[in-house]
């Protein structure tokens, strides 16, 4: 027998037993995480979910596809926050397993279009409403209490800087539809020979309609540049680590003195204690606000009051200048589910015995914040704390508040050793492609990560390795993007068209039913040379009897 054949038939075996399946589904649900840092194999993403669709495409049920989905989608949660593991231990395996649970319908939805008939308004509906139903569940998943819109499937686009421009129109959002919909007409093209010319037509499209976002869309026009310094204290452990800490960004700090600055920036939880309790650590931060003749934002992950008189440990940005304590202070708003607050601790209280879940909630913020810099020609100032940056509204909300510098402060230190901290700067470059406004990315133990208003680099990044300081020239800009003026437009199309697609299939059922046709799930039969369309639909569903040689 010819090795190809021996290699086909081994395939069908695997993909033939249940368990031999659901691996497959898992293994290629996880192949597009690697189109994110560190491995960032940006190209990666417009090919990596063919073999998922294929699959799908190739389940002979309803509910086999739905089952792919699932384990699909268990398998992509799983290895784009696998760095979470040492916190969560077998945990994160169960909330992989019910978030997958998304990719579900999406499963009946591919296996659907995937293999319905192969005419050109087949093919543009599977290249349309496919990456639609995979952007409602990034939709839905991005609730904060979901874990928020980590391993959004654009976000591996964060260095591609047509991709940056999409971003600029539609947000990641867009970025990700264009994704998907590569990855839909390639597997078209791989699976149905009748359906090649109209894939390539619509691969065509999707080129033509970036390179016309390359050109036409608004860029935002150079205003200035403001000197930004980035404090990152490296990694502090052991006894006494948060005081230890503190007095290291001091020194750090200290040696910028005399670079002409405009503000200095220290990480998330670089100051332990309350400062408006403890007027001696207020005090030194001033002292370096006049040395280095800057404000200076630190944050404080400490038990403080709010304005409205709440007293519990808040996660706060904080800004100093040379006479202390300046009033602007911004509260975190959205707190990580387990790392900083557990969800139904009644019910789940359990799970910080089993990881790092936090023992005590952090208290939420209650608005966005914008900082005026008196000392540089007024720039206001945007601030952000550690996952926020992961949501594109917060950042459009302080951009419409008129922040002309957005400032995201980080700790990933429990994660030195995986991706999360390559992913987590990444994200930068998109929120200020996004806005049209310059981002930068402070973190305590790296990576710490500038960029320009068009999600460009600024300067050389600060490694996981580095304890430092770096000053960046930051470009500012004016203007608005079409993002920020129209909002995350593409998630309200998307449900529109699906929308559309769900009341045409009820329509068809019914009409189907009022001339006595049976009316079922469709089933495939597809001919053995690999010919015909996506294959000929037929309108009763397969059992395993009628499927079965006679």
């Amino acid at each position: 027998m010819p090795s190809g054949a021996v290699g086909r038939e081994r395939s069908e075996r695997i993909l033939g037993s249940a368990l031999g399946r659901g691996g497959a589904a898992l293994l290629a649900g996880a192949l597009p995480a690697l189109a994110f840092p560190a491995p960032g194999l940006w190209w990666f993403a417009y090919v990596a979910l063919v073999p998922l669709l294929m699959l799908i495409r190739s389940a002979g049920t309803g509910r086999r596809a739905a089952v792919d989905g699932w384990l699909g989608g268990t398998g992509y949660m799983l290895a784009v926050h696998h760095w979470l593991m040492p916190s969560l231990h077998v945990f994160i395996v169960v909330l992989a397993a019910l978030l997958g649970l998304l990719w579900a319908p999406w499963g009946l939805l591919v296996n659907r279009l995937l293999r319905g008939h192969a005419s050109g308004s087949g093919v543009v509906a599977a290249v349309v409403v496919v990456p639609c139903g995979w952007l409602m569940i990034e939709t839905v998943r991005s609730w904060e209490g979901l874990g928020g819109p980590w391993g959004l499937l654009g976000a591996s686009q964060w260095q591609v800087p047509p991709a940056l421009r999409l971003a600029s129109v539609g947000g990641v959002w867009l970025v990700s539809l264009l994704v998907v919909a590569v990855n839909t007409a390639l597997a078209l093209l791989l699976t149905v020979p009748a359906a090649r010319v109209g894939a390539v037509v619509t691969l065509v499209a999707a080129a033509v309609a970036v390179g016309s976002v390359w050109v036409w869309a608004p860029r935002p026009e150079q205003t200035g540049t403001a000197r930004i310094a980035v404090v990152q204290p490296g990694v502090v452990e052991g006894p006494g680590s948060v005081q230890r800490r503190f007095a290291r960004s001091e020194e750090l700090t200290r040696s910028l003195a005399g670079q002409d600055l405009d503000l200095v920036v220290w990480g998330e939880s670089s100051v332990g204690v309350d400062p408006a309790r403890r007027p001696d650590v207020a005090a030194r931060i001033a002292a370096l606000s006049r040395l280095v003749g800057a404000d200076v934002l630190v944050n404080v992950d400490a038990r403080q009051t709010d304005a409205s008189g709440r007293t519990g440990i808040f996660k706060s940005a904080v800004l100093v200048g040379p006479q202390g304590l300046t009033g602007d202070r911004y509260d975190k708003m959205r707190l990580v589910p387990f790392g900083e607050y557990v969800p139904a601790r009644s019910a789940l209280g359990w799970a910080t015995s089993m990881g790092k879940a936090a023992g005590e909630d952090r208290l939420r913020g209650t608005g966005p914040v914008t900082m005026t810099l008196p000392g540089a020609h007024g720039l206001r100032i945007g601030p952000l704390v550690c996952f926020e940056s992961a949501f594109p509204d917060m950042s459009r909300r302080l951009t419409r508040d008129g922040a002309r510098l957005l400032i995201a402060q980080s700790s990933t230190s429990s994660f030195q050793h995986g991706w999360a901290p390559g992913q987590h700067a990444s994200l930068g470059a998109l929120r200020a492609a996004e806005n049209g406004r310059p981002m930068v990315h402070a973190t305590l133990t790296g990576v710490s990560a500038v960029y320009g208003p068009q999600g460009q680099p600024v300067g050389a990044p600060l490694g996981t390795d580095t304890s430092g300081t770096a000053v960046y020239g930051v470009p500012l800009a004016r203007g608005t993007t079409l993002y920020v003026r129209l909002g995350d437009w593409p998630l309200y199309g998307a449900l529109g068209v699906l929308a559309a697609f769900c009341a045409f299939e009820g329509v068809r059922s019914a009409r189907r039913r009022d001339r006595g046709e049976p009316v079922g799930a469709v089933a495939t039969v597809v001919p053995a040379d690999g010919s015909g369309a996506l294959g000929s639909a037929r309108s009763t569903e397969e059992t395993p009897a009628e499927s079965a040689p006679q």
